[in-house]
Parts: C-alpha cells; sequence; structure tokens
C-alpha cells in the first residue's frame, strides 16, 4: 500500500482490521468508553479519524497495548495481514506469575489446570478460615 497521508478511517474499523478486538462492536465500545487515544488525545467517538504514523494507546484485556498505525488495510484479512497494519511500540509482557493465575483468596494455581479438586478446595477453604 502506498503511505498517502491523507487517507483516513474510522478508528472502530481499523481496530477491527488489526485484529484487536474480535468484533466492531466491541471496538466501539472501547472508543465510547474513552479508553482509546490517539497521540495523547482521548477519542470519546468510533468514527474519530485516523491516519498512517498516528501512535494509538489502549486497553486490551489485562494489557496496555501502544501501536504505530503503518498501513490502513482495506478488510479484515488474516493475523498475518493484520500484523502489518501496525508496529507493536511496547509488547506484551507476560505477568509477574508468568504460566499462573491467582484465584479467590491468593491461591495460585498453573494456567489451564482446569477446576480444583476436592482436596484442593478444602484447603482453600481453610486458607480463608472457612
Amino acid at each position: 500500500m502506498a503511505a498517502d497521508t491523507n487517507e483516513t478511517l474510522r478508528i472502530d474499523k481499523w481496530l477491527w482490521y488489526a485484529r484487536f478486538f474480535k468484533t466492531r462492536t466491541l471496538a466501539s465500545v472501547v472508543c465510547n468508553g474513552g479508553r482509546v487515544r490517539v497521540g495523547g488525545a482521548t477519542v470519546r467517538k468510533p468514527s474519530h479519524l485516523i491516519r498512517i504514523e498516528d501512535v494509538l494507546t489502549f486497553s486490551q484485556g489485562p494489557n496496555i497495548r501502544i501501536v504505530r498505525i503503518l498501513a490502513l488495510g482495506a478488510r479484515r484479512g488474516p493475523a498475518s495481514e493484520a500484523q502489518l497494519l501496525y508496529e507493536d511500540l511496547a509488547p506484551v509482557e507476560r505477568s509477574a506469575t508468568g504460566s499462573k493465575a491467582v484465584v479467590g483468596g491468593g491461591v495460585i494455581r498453573d494456567l489451564g489446570a482446569g477446576r480444583p479438586t476436592k482436596k484442593e478446595r478444602r484447603d482453600t477453604d481453610k486458607l480463608r478460615g472457612e
């Protein structure tokens, strides 16, 4: 794509094209909530127009994403195509617990370990004083 600085695109469409959000509606909700910034200015509308070289800051789950727009895109394509639309300025880092998850009462379990067994549940209740 040619980098024409006059080209613009709605921010909700771009976030959806770049596969940051599963649906365009979710991208719109994030924009309406004021959780997206373009060059440090808060965006309040999903119709806000963005250009190539704009820097976006937004939350995606527990992570804060900072990306520079490299291309606007024309469709929501595969992930490999979507990654060409932006440069990640703050790569997502793993949490301090790594592959562990903190569950109720401060108990740490391996991610994907499933539901606690009966014994683990009793031990958890004992730690909580229940």
